[in-house]
């Protein structure tokens, strides 16, 4: 009889937590479907109290589960409560400790990375040189802080930190030779800054990517490029760049005019007039000129103009430098020609038939135009 009731009421048990794992599946189901049918019209809180929703039904669901099995859940939560607050009590030093280390810890990573970042960001001849130094030192500072933390957070709990700091010597070694294709990324990131390769803000080209450099890492360097496109490098692939930012650019436009201009004073015309965009573009730090002919072409005369620029500031500068050249040509009449093509058509004459041709002759001699090919004989 007791063991026919204990069956009966192991199986209702059952029966009730399979009902309440079903019900909680199929809710889970349901919303997972929900959200991802109205992902784009649904607002973000809401989605939030849908997930805690199905957490408190989730935690719901097991309570329920424990209750029907007769575990004591609030005698457990009472012990697991006293607990906690019996090791909060004789731990509170070590807690108060703990926390002072890591707001202080804290606290210099705040300071150091407002002063580099004022730092990198006052202006002056070598402000680059300044923001590459402040950020490999920022990153260098956040990973000494955070070491030394956690070595002193660990002796304050009553850890050894002496055999801890052997143990990280040997494993550091071993983490040294097995990986070094990292340390050499750490020792080039090293020559990168401190040789002056390049510096944060200067436009370089790897690897075929042309960009600019948005970070400068002890092991990787990041580029974007005017599209916005990231390419994030290790700094031990970077063994072959290009350049763009140690020097000024040149911009360089070339257009062509007709064979009957005059050459000398189209030259001389546009050696006095584009200066004067000097006032409207910045970023020209040397007067445009023309450097003269550079090709006698099938219609044109192509001659050059050449302005130092900015770094990397030569595209635009290009842009308006065509515009403006155009608009000079174009007041003072000088043409710029254009490829042209001239087709001349052969007239066709119609073709004559033998027979045609014979009465064409016999009409001629009926009408005495033509002069007879048998000769007059003459008497003697």
């Amino acid at each position: 009889m007791n063991l026919t009731l204990f069956l009966n009421g192991v199986a209702i048990n059952s029966m009730l937590t399979a009902a309440i794992v079903v019900g909680i599946v199929c809710l889970l189901i349901v919303e997972r479907i929900i959200l991802k049918k109205l992902e784009d019209i649904i607002k973000k809180w809401i989605v939030i109290l849908v997930f805690l929703f199905s957490f408190a039904l989730l935690i719901a669901g097991t309570f329920a589960i424990l209750l029907i099995w007769g575990v004591e859940i609030m005698q457990y939560l009472q012990d697991s409560w006293y607990s906690i607050v019996t090791t909060l009590m004789n731990s509170v030093g070590k807690l108060v400790s703990s926390a002072i280390i890591i707001f202080i810890s804290l606290l210099i990573l705040k300071f150091s990375k407002m002063a580099f970042r004022t730092v990198g960001t006052k202006p002056g001849p070598m402000q680059r040189r300044k923001r590459t130094i402040a950020k490999v030192s920022t990153s260098i500072i956040k990973y000494l802080v955070g070491v030394i933390t956690i070595l002193i957070v660990l002796s304050v709990w009553g850890i050894n930190v002496a055999p801890a700091l052997a143990g990280l010597g040997i494993m550091g070694l071993v983490i040294g030779l097995g990986a070094q294709k990292f340390i050499h990324d750490l020792i080039s990131g090293f020559f990168i800054v401190f040789e002056h390769h390049f510096d944060v803000g200067d436009v370089i080209e790897v690897q075929g990517f042309k960009g600019e450099v948005t970070s400068i890492g002890l092991k990787t360097t990041k580029l974007r490029n005017w599209k916005g496109d990231v390419k994030i490098l290790s700094n031990g692939e970077i063994s072959n760049l290009l350049n763009y930012s140690i020097n000024p650019s040149t911009a360089v436009v070339e257009f062509g005019i007709a064979y009957q201009e005059n050459m000398q004073q189209t030259i001389d015309l546009l050696n006095e007039e584009l200066p004067k965009l000097r006032k409207d573009l910045p970023d020209i730090i040397e007067d445009p000129k023309v450097v003269g002919v550079i090709n006698l072409n099938s219609s044109s005369v192509d001659m050059r103009v050449v302005a130092k620029t900015l770094n990397e500031k030569h595209y635009a500068v290009e842009r308006e430098l065509r515009k403006q050249i155009k608009i000079i040509l174009d007041n003072n009449n000088i043409e710029i020609p254009f490829p042209q093509v001239v087709v001349n058509q052969p007239t066709v004459r119609p073709k004559t038939t033998k027979k045609k041709s014979q009465e064409i002759d016999s009409q001629s001699i009926e009408d005495g135009n033509v002069e007879s090919q048998f000769p007059e004989k003459v008497n003697t």
